[in-house]
């Protein structure tokens, strides 16, 4: 299957505003840092919580911009830094390079976005007081494809992952292997232009082939030992936004792993909870039936 995408949609991220990281409430301080990946200078946006000095086995939460875009216009699509002041953990935005991330599906090939991610969180847990056992992944877009790929590269350093608008590289998928189980959540709109809910071929990443979102739930069910009979939830609908969501849980994995995928019905490429950073003729509707910010760190803190 062969699916054609406009060609204002490429840039869809890219014309995304800019915006300043500043923690309104004081709950964190923002830090532009770099450290040297692979031979490259690579930057991230850190933010640390009230007391950080003096809190100890804090977790480490990553977030993935998508492609176009940065630290800046991920945190602005997620608000995470309010959750990290609440909940008291280190927040990073990382930065790929010329926007992007290699995800596997051909984008920035040279790139050893993996060996980044790795020399970042090593370098991060021996700076903070960062309890290596509750290093957790997320990301959209372009970044949730990359973080279903460390899913599979990095298991030996990632606690659980979760990607938004994404699934995974058919070829990326094949040459999984990891360490240990993964809790793995997926959150999709099944109305998604840029990333199909089906899988498939997308006409801007033509080499590569796409899992549908159910495929790569299931294959990671049962990588997990998950009971393959899952639970089935219908949403309640909160702001009557024409969208729902159904939720499914595969639960009873190996180590309590567990795979949640979330399916928003009539939702497009977009951040669930999140504002409707372009119209909805161009990306689909934003769902206000789900906070998928705090359903996600609800998910990392249980793992």
């Amino acid at each position: 299957m062969k699916i054609p995408t406009p060609v204002y949609l490429l840039l869809l991220l890219v014309l995304l505003p800019g915006k300043a990281l500043v923690a309104g409430d004081n709950t964190l301080t923002p830090l532009r840092e770099s450290i040297l990946a692979g031979g490259y200078t690579r930057t991230y946006a850190l933010y640390r919580p009230t007391g950080w000095d003096k809190l100890k086995n804090m977790p480490l939460v990553l977030l993935l911009h998508g492609a176009g875009g940065d630290a800046e216009k991920m945190e602005q699509l997620t608000g995470f830094i309010a959750i990290a002041g609440r909940e008291k953990f280190i927040l990073v935005y990382p930065e790929g390079m010329n926007q992007q991330w290699n995800d596997g599906r051909g984008r920035n090939e040279e790139i050893n976005d993996v060996g980044f991610i790795r020399t970042l969180i090593d370098f991060l847990v021996s700076e903070y007081k960062i309890d290596s056992d509750k290093v957790y992944v997320g990301g959209m877009s372009n970044g949730g494809f990359m973080t279903m790929r460390l899913a599979c590269e990095l298991s030996d350093k990632i606690a659980a992952v979760a990607a938004v608008a994404a699934t995974v590289d058919s070829v990326v998928d094949a040459g999984c292997q990891t360490v240990k189980p993964m809790p793995v959540m997926l959150v999709t709109g099944n109305k998604d232009k840029l990333v199909p809910v089906t899988g498939g071929v997308v006409s801007r990443l033509p080499k590569s082939t796409l899992l549908s979102h159910h495929a790569i739930v299931e294959k990671w069910a049962i990588r997990d030992g998950c009971n393959l009979q899952p639970t089935v939830t219908s949403l309640p609908e909160l702001k009557h936004d024409a969208t729902t969501v159904t939720k499914t849980v595969y639960s009873g994995g190996k180590n309590n792993t567990e795979v949640i995928s979330y399916v928003i019905g009539n939702g497009g490429h977009t951040w669930p909870g999140g504002y409707q950073y372009l119209p909805t003729i161009l990306v689909g509707k934003t769902t206000q039936d789900l906070n998928a910010s705090e359903v996600i760190w609800e998910f990392f803190k249980r793992h």
